[in-house]
């Protein structure tokens, strides 16, 4: 399941539940609230699996720029090395030589940069994805807690009225 949809599942079940009076604090369902966050850590390794894949992507794009780079090296050194056995074109020969070569390795360099902001970008994105739902699950369990004192506190005071 998407963390984005059980993050909105979430969202919904604290908007669905009844506030507590003169308070801040609502009344969750414990066990939806437990059944969300177990469906989120199961999510989440799905999140961090398609992460890797976009490495594993991004170093495939990076192997296929530079095996492209290298095949134009290559036949810029053969279109070089024919033009040298011409006396009159070898000059012209070097020159696009070095300008196919410079350009191989520019686009390679391109190709890189490109996959790397892909994958920087879209880390990132998931970074803060994570850090929402932390933060989200974060101020469930804090609910939960107090939930969980309050209602402690009420056996204690019943039972110092009945004393």
């Amino acid at each position: 399941m998407d963390i984005l949809h059980l993050i909105d599942r979430l969202e919904e079940l604290f908007n669905d539940s009844r506030a507590v009076p003169l308070t801040r604090n609502v009344m969750v369902d414990e066990d939806k609230m437990l059944d969300i966050i177990d469906q989120m850590r199961i999510a989440i390794p799905e999140e961090v699996k398609k992460a890797q894949q976009l490495l594993a992507q991004r170093d495939r794009v990076m192997a296929q720029a530079q095996e492209e780079a290298n095949r134009t090296v290559e036949i810029a050194r053969g279109k070089a090395e024919e033009l040298v056995h011409r006396d009159l074109v070898v000059q012209e020969a070097q020159r696009r030589a070095d300008q196919i070569l410079s350009q191989a390795r520019g686009d390679a360099e391109n190709i890189r940069h490109d996959a790397d902001e892909y994958v920087v970008t879209t880390l990132q994105r998931l970074q803060d994805e994570l850090g929402k739902l932390a933060h989200q699950v974060q101020n469930g369990i804090q609910l939960v807690e107090e939930e969980q004192a309050r209602r402690a506190q009420i056996p204690a005071m019943r039972d110092t009225a009945q004393k």
